[in-house]
């Protein structure tokens, strides 16, 4: 199942007042990017973040799973929560690199 177009905006919109947000669609799923950074997953009406040391703390309880198969395992992240999205944009974002042309 594809995640709906309500969906990902509904999410953009969460974290919209703080940040840069746009994204792409990708094979008939979504990336979330903040400052052109590629930060979330969201596949089949869900949201995933890396599993990354900087997140580790925040993020060990929450549920795990693969965005689609043959990916590495992501957290999994509850969307409604905004500011538990504002805090994992804060911290995993200076980690990321910008995308080399």
């Amino acid at each position: 199942m594809a995640t709906d177009k309500e969906f990902i905006e509904y999410v953009a919109e969460q974290l919209g007042d703080y940040f840069d947000v746009t994204y792409k669609k990708m094979f008939g799923e979504y990336m979330i990017y903040i400052d052109a950074k590629p930060v979330l997953l969201v596949c089949d009406n869900a949201v995933f973040v890396k599993m990354h040391e900087a997140l580790k703390a925040l993020l060990e309880k929450n549920d795990t799973g693969y965005p689609y198969p043959g990916s590495k395992l992501h957290y999994v992240v509850d969307v409604d929560d905004g500011e538990l999205l504002k805090d994992i944009v804060n911290r995993i974002l200076p980690i990321i690199p910008l995308k080399k042309r």
